[in-house]
C-alpha cells in the first residue's frame, strides 16, 4: 500500500496539499528522471559538503544536538583575539565541534581585524609592535610586518591552547586576489613573499612546540583564477610552500554549472605538474537564496560529494547558525534536514546519479549511496518543480534479496527562522519487487525548494507502510492561494540580484498585511474532531507580531510570531486550536476583535500548515534511519529481527528527534531481546535512563521524558543481545503540569538586577510583559528562586530559560555583528550549567534555551546570573524533571 502527500484538493480559494491513503501516484508524463545505478560505486562517502563559515558562534550556539545532528566536518572561523565577528573563536567552539563528526577546523587568521575588508583593504606595513602573549599592541614599529606578528600571536595561541592543534587548518589569507593584492601583475610578487613568510612562521610555532607540521591552506581566491592559480602553484612548488588544502570561492549562481570545469582545469594543472592530487575546501559557496532550502543545498551537495571536495556553506545572515540552516536556539529548518540526511550516508560508498541535466544550474540533482555491511541504500534529490521518477538499476541481489522496504520523505521549506517538524513519509512500499535489481520510484514534488530522501532495505518485518498509515493528519496552504484582503501578493524571482535573495515557498508570498481588513481565508475539511495546530511561515520584521486565527467567524486564538531580521527572513508561529470534524473556514487577520489592530500585525506570510495532535503527533524514528556505531549494526537475520538495528557488544544508535515545543514525551522502544536485556537511553548527553526487559522476547519499553523544543539527540547503547525496531516520541501535554514555571520578576534580585514590564503594544511573548534586566558582571547580579514543590529533591532537571538578545557589536557591511550571551546557572553556590545565548533579534522578542543541569540538593535556591559582561533579558526559567516515574515494559504479540 503506498500514501502520498500530494493529494490536491482545491477547496474554496485554496489548493490544499493533504496527508492521507490514496492510490500509488502515478508518474507524470512529464515527470523528469533520476537514474541511480548501485552497481557504479564512485568512492566512499567523504561527507564534507555540510561545511560552514562562521557557522558556529559561542558554546552551545548552536546546541550540541544541532552541531552532532548535522554531522559538520569542516568549518571555517575566527582566530583567538579575532575583532572581525564578536562570537566564534576556534578555541571556544572546538569541543562542541570535535564532539563527534568534526574532522577539520579552518581558521582565517586575517579575522584578527575588525574592518571588512582586513585593515580596511590595505595591506598592513610595520606601524605596531605586537604582544605574542597576549595578541595587544602598542603604536610604533619594531621592524617586523604587522600582519606576521599577526600570524604568529594567533598560531601560538592554537598551538598553546588548543586541544587539538593538529586539525587545524590556518588559512592565512581569505579572497587575497581582491583583498590587499587586487592587481595581479602587480601584486603577485608581494604575494608570493607573503606566502612565503606566513608559511614559515606557522610551521616555525608548530615546531617550537614538538607539534607536527600544521595543515595551512590557500590561496583563498574569491573565484576560480586559472591562470593566476597556474603561477602561483609553480612558485609554491619551487618555493616548498605547496598549500595541503587548496582553497577558493564558488559563490553565484552560474556556479551550479561551471563548479566542476573549475576543478577540472585546477586537477590539469597538477597533472601538468606531476604532483599529486590537493586536497580542495571550497571554503565559500551559494548565495543567499541557497541557504535554509534543501532543494538549493542539494544541488551544491551533490556537487561537491560527487567530486569529492570539502565546502562551507557561505556566510550572508550572521554567524552561529550553520549559515542560516538552523531555526531558533535548538531547532531545525528544512536546510538543517538536508544536512542531516546527507551526514546519515556516513559509512556507505556512493554510486553513479544521471540527473536529467547535469552541470545546470536550478534543476534536479541527487546523491545516492549504498551501505552494504548495513544494506541499507540511499537516495537524496531536489531542485525541480515537476514530478520525478527515480530510477533504481543495480541493487545488488546478494545485498537487498527479491523484495526491497522502500521509505520516502520530504522537507519542504520553512524560511530562515520557521520551525520544521520530523520529514514526513510521504510514500512506503513493504516488499516491492525487484525486477533485476531495478526498481522505479515516483516522487511527487511539493516544489523545486523541497528534498526528498529515499531509503531501500531488504524487505524486512517493520511494517513501513503502516508508519506511513500512521502519520497526523496534515494540510499545507501557500498564503498567495488563499482569499486575501487588505493586503497583495509579491512574486519573488530567485535569480534576482544575483542570488542575493531570501526565498519563498512557490516563489511568492502575502504584503502590506497591517490594516484592519487584511485578512487570509481559506477552508480545510478536518477529519476528526481534537486539537490541531497551526503553524504559520512568515517574517515580522525586528518586532514580535501578531495575528489573529478566526474560525468559522469567531475569534479562536493568537499567531504570535518571534521578531526576524528583516521582512524576507522568515519564521513561524504556532498555535494551538479545537476543531470538530468536517469543513471549517480559517482567516488570519490583523485583529482579535474588528476594532484593534494587533501590535505589529505587518507580517509577510508565505503558507500555513494544520497539523491534528490530538493524539500527541507520535512519530516513528525506524532502525532504517538510525545512524550506528561502535559495532551497532542493521541485522536481517533471523525472521523476527529483519532489519532491526542491534545493539549487541555495546553498539551505538544515534537519532535525532523533533520537539514542537518543550515538554513531555513518551519514547517508545520496540525491540527483541535474546535474554533478559537493557538498553541505555541518553536524551542530550546527560544521565541514562534504563529501558529493561527481564527475558527473552518482543518488547515495547516506554519512558516519559522532557524534550527541549527543537532537534533533541537520543543515543541507544546496550551491553545484551538487543535489536531495536523503532523509537516513537509522543507528546503528553497534560504530564506537563509536572513541570515548575518561574517568572523572572518574581525571584529575588540581587545587586543590578532588576525588574521591568514590556507594554501590550511592543508585541511581546514575554509572559505578562514582564522581564529582568541586569544580570551581567558576576554571580552578585542575580535572580534566585527558592526551591519548590517540583523541583525541591535533588536529581536531574531541564531548565528552559525564555531569554531575549538584541546584542550587536561593531557594523559590518551586511552581516548584522550579533553577540551570543552567557547565562549562568547555580545551586546554591555552586555552578551546575551555562549556556550563550543566541541574538533574537529584539530586546522584547523571547525565544527559549534549553539546558540540562543535575541538583544535588533538596533545599539549595537556584540562582541564574552571568559570569560574562552582558547578559540576556530573562522573562521566565521552566523546570521539569528529566524523567517522570519509573520506566514500563509491556511483550509485544
Amino acid at each position: 500500500m503506498k500514501r502520498t502527500l500530494g493529494a490536491a484538493t482545491t477547496l474554496a480559494a485554496a489548493a490544499l496539499v493533504t496527508s492521507g491513503f490514496a492510490a500509488p501516484p502515478a508518474v507524470a508524463a512529464d515527470a523528469e528522471r533520476l537514474t541511480v545505478d548501485f552497481s557504479d560505486r564512485t568512492g566512499e562517502f567523504r561527507g564534507g559538503a555540510s561545511g560552514t563559515l562562521y557557522g558556529f558562534g559561542d558554546d552551545g550556539a548552536p546546541t550540541q544536538a544541532l552541531i552532532n545532528g548535522a554531522h559538520i566536518t569542516n568549518t571555517s572561523q575566527k582566530p583567538p583575539y579575532g575583532t572581525q565577528h564578536p562570537g566564534g573563536d576556534t578555541l571556544k567552539i572546538e569541543d562542541g565541534f570535535f564532539d563527534k563528526h568534526g574532522e577539520d577546523l579552518y581558521i582565517y587568521q586575517q579575522d584578527y581585524y575588525p574592518e571588512w575588508p582586513y585593515n580596511s583593504g590595505v595591506r598592513p606595513g610595520d606601524d605596531r609592535t605586537y604582544d605574542v602573549a597576549t595578541g595587544s599592541y602598542t603604536e610604533g614599529g619594531n621592524g617586523v610586518w604587522d600582519y606576521l606578528e599577526v600570524i604568529e600571536f594567533v598560531t601560538e595561541a592554537v598551538a598553546t591552547q588548543s586541544d587539538h592543534p593538529e586539525e587545524y587548518t590556518f588559512i592565512p589569507f581569505n579572497e587575497p586576489d581582491w583583498i590587499w593584492y587586487s592587481d595581479w601583475a602587480a601584486d603577485k610578487e608581494q604575494f608570493f613573499a607573503d606566502w612565503t613568510a606566513v608559511h614559515e612562521k606557522i610551521e616555525e610555532v608548530y615546531a617550537r612546540h614538538g607539534l607536527d607540521r600544521p595543515r595551512i591552506g590557500g590561496p583563498g581566491d574569491s573565484h576560480w583564477r586559472k591562470t593566476p592559480s597556474t603561477e602561483f602553484l609553480d612558485y609554491a612548488i619551487a618555493d616548498g610552500s605547496v598549500p595541503d588544502v587548496w582553497i577558493w570561492h564558488e559563490l553565484g549562481i552560474d556556479n551550479l554549472a561551471t563548479y566542476r570545469g573549475h576543478l577540472a582545469e585546477f586537477r590539469a594543472i597538477e597533472s601538468s605538474k606531476g604532483i599529486d592530487p590537493i586536497p580542495v575546501n571550497i571554503t565559500e559557496y551559494g548565495m543567499l537564496r541557497d541557504m535554509g532550502q534543501p532543494g538549493q543545498l542539494i544541488q551544491w551537495f551533490s556537487m561537491f560529494e560527487d567530486t569529492k571536495v570539502d565546502a562551507q556553506t557561505a556566510y550572508w545572515g550572521y554567524s552561529g547558525n550553520f549559515s542560516d540552516n538552523s531555526s531558533r536556539p535548538n531547532g531545525a529548518n528544512a536546510g538543517w534536514w538536508m544536512f542531516k540526511w546527507y551526514g546519515d550516508l556516513e559509512g556507505s560508498e556512493t554510486v553513479r546519479v544521471t540527473p536529467p541535466r547535469p552541470d545546470t544550474a536550478d534543476t534536479l540533482q541527487g546523491i545516492a549511496a549504498v551501505d552494504d555491511e548495513n544494506r541499507r541504500a540511499t537516495v537524496l534529490l531536489g531542485g525541480t518543480d515537476a514530478d520525478v521518477e527515480v530510477s533504481l538499476e543495480g541493487l545488488d541481489r546478494k545485498v537487498f534479496g527479491n523484495r526491497v522496504d522502500v521509505e520516502v520523505r520530504e522537507i519542504a521549506t520553512v524560511g530562515a527562522q520557521g520551525l520544521a517538524d520530523t520529514p514526513a513519509l510521504v510514500w512506503a512500499a513493504d516488499g516491492a519487487a525487484l525486477a533485476g535489481g531495478k526498481l522505479t520510484i515516483p516522487v511527487d514534488t511539493f516544489n523545486r525548494y523541497a528534498a526528498y530522501q529515499v531509503l531501500i532495505t531488504p524487505a524486512g518485518t517493520h511494517d513501513v507502510e503502516q508508519d506511513l498509515a500512521a502519520q497526523p493528519w496534515s494540510a499545507t496552504v501557500e498564503a498567495e492561494s488563499t482569499a486575501i484582503t487588505g493586503s497583495y501578493v509579491q512574486s519573488h524571482d530567485p535569480k534576482a540580484s544575483g542570488g542575493w535573495t531570501w526565498l519563498a515557498s512557490g516563489n511568492q508570498d502575502v504584503r502590506a498585511f497591517k490594516t484592519l481588513d487584511s485578512t487570509a481565508t481559506w477552508t480545510v475539511e478536518v477529519p476528526r474532531d481534537g486539537l490541531y495546530r497551526l503553524q504559520a511561515i512568515g517574517a515580522s520584521n525586528k518586532n514580535p507580531g501578531q495575528h489573529a486565527l478566526w474560525v468559522d467567524g469567531a475569534y479562536a486564538g493568537t499567531v504570535q510570531y518571534r521578531a526576524d531580521l528583516h521582512w524576507n527572513y522568515r519564521g513561524s508561529g504556532e498555535t494551538l486550536v479545537e476543531l470538530t470534524a468536517g469543513t471549517h473556514e480559517l482567516t488570519l487577520r490583523t485583529t482579535a476583535d474588528g476594532e484593534n489592530l494587533l501590535p505589529y500585525p505587518d507580517v509577510t506570510l508565505d503558507r500555513f500548515l494544520l497539523t491534528d495532535v490530538t493524539d500527541g503527533e507520535p512519530t516513528v524514528h525506524p532502525a532504517s534511519t538510525f545512524r550506528l556505531y561502535d559495532g551497532a549494526k542493521i541485522a536481517y537475520q533471523g525472521k523476527k529481527a529483519s532489519g532491526f538495528a542491534s545493539l549487541s557488544d555495546s553498539g551505538r544508535a544515534d537519532l535525532y528527534v523533533t520537539a514542537m515545543d518543550s515538554g513531555y514525551y513518551d519514547l517508545s522502544v520496540a525491540y527483541e531481546s535474546g535474554r533478559a536485556g537493557a538498553i541505555e537511553v541518553t536524551i542530550n548527553g546527560g544521565s541514562p535512563v534504563e529501558l529493561a526487559s527481564d527475558r527473552k522476547g518482543s518488547w515495547e519499553s516506554t519512558a516519559r521524558v522532557h524534550l527541549a523544543e527543537g532537534i533533541n539527540e537520543i543515543e541507544l547503547r546496550s551491553s545484551g543481545d538487543v535489536a531495536i525496531e523503532s523509537v516513537t516520541t509522543t507528546r503528553v501535554r497534560a504530564a506537563d503540569d509536572a513541570r515548575v514555571v518561574l517568572e523572572a520578576e518574581d525571584g529575588q534580585l540581587t545587586g543590578t538586577a532588576q525588574a521591568g514590564t514590556l507594554a501590550p503594544a511592543t508585541g511581546t511573548n514575554a509572559t505578562g510583559g514582564g522581564y529582568v534586566d541586569g544580570l551581567g558582571g558576576g554571580e552578585g547580579n542575580a535572580i534566585e528562586f527558592a526551591r519548590s514543590a517540583g523541583f525541591d529533591s535533588a536529581g536531574d532537571y531541564a531548565v528552559s530559560v525564555w531569554y531575549s538578545n538584541a546584542s550587536l557589536a561593531s557594523p559590518h557591511p551586511y552581516n548584522p555583528q550579533v553577540v551570543d550571551l552567557r547565562l549562568d546557572i547555580a545551586e546554591g553556590d555552586q555552578e551546575v550549567g551555562y549556556g550563550y545565548h543566541r541574538h533574537t533579534f529584539s530586546w522584547n522578542s523571547f525565544l527559549e534555551r534549553s539546558m540540562q543541569v543535575t541538583l544535588s540538593s533538596d533545599g539549595e535556591p537556584l540562582r541564574v546570573f552571568s559570569a560574562d559582561g552582558e547578559a540576556p533579558r530573562v522573562d521566565k526559567l521552566i523546570v521539569a524533571p528529566m524523567v517522570l516515574g519509573s520506566p514500563t515494559t509491556q511483550p509485544v504479540g
